[in-house]
């Protein structure tokens, strides 16, 4: 009675291993998952925000021709504005560029803050007037 009893725990025992080897592979595999699913929307994300950086780097480049031909007051202050415009989606770029997203807290931390800053910089290139 009693070696059936510690064959018994020996056996419960090994279940019990293996089935908490069972769950962290299972654990291990949906981590995967979740951070290929991660990763493909950062790698998404990136793809999206780029263009909307060239369209407004062709945004900026249309603003510098057609200041060509404005007074040279206006013009210096077209210029300001346009450098100002430029320089803050150089910025994006390279932020963008440097991205680590080394978890999802902190992904999730910089597309709530490059979202707003992308919508800020449309808005300011949708706002230049140039007065003709």
């Amino acid at each position: 009675m009693l070696s059936g009893l510690l064959f018994t725990n020996c056996k419960n025992s090994t279940d019990k291993v293996e089935s908490e080897k069972e769950k962290v592979a299972e654990a291990t595999e949906n981590s995967a998952e979740l951070n290929d699913a991660y990763l493909a929307e950062v790698e998404e994300y990136k793809i999206i925000t780029k263009a909307q950086i060239e369209a407004n780097e062709k945004s900026i480049t249309a603003f510098n021709t057609r200041i060509a031909n404005q007074k040279s007051v206006a013009k210096a202050n077209y210029e300001k504005e346009i450098a100002a415009l430029n320089a803050k989606n150089s910025d994006m770029k390279k932020k963008l560029e440097d991205l680590k997203a080394d978890n999802q807290n902190t992904w999730d931390t910089f597309k709530t803050q490059f979202n707003q800053d992308m919508e800020d910089m449309g808005n300011s290139i949708r706002d230049f007037k140039i007065k003709d």
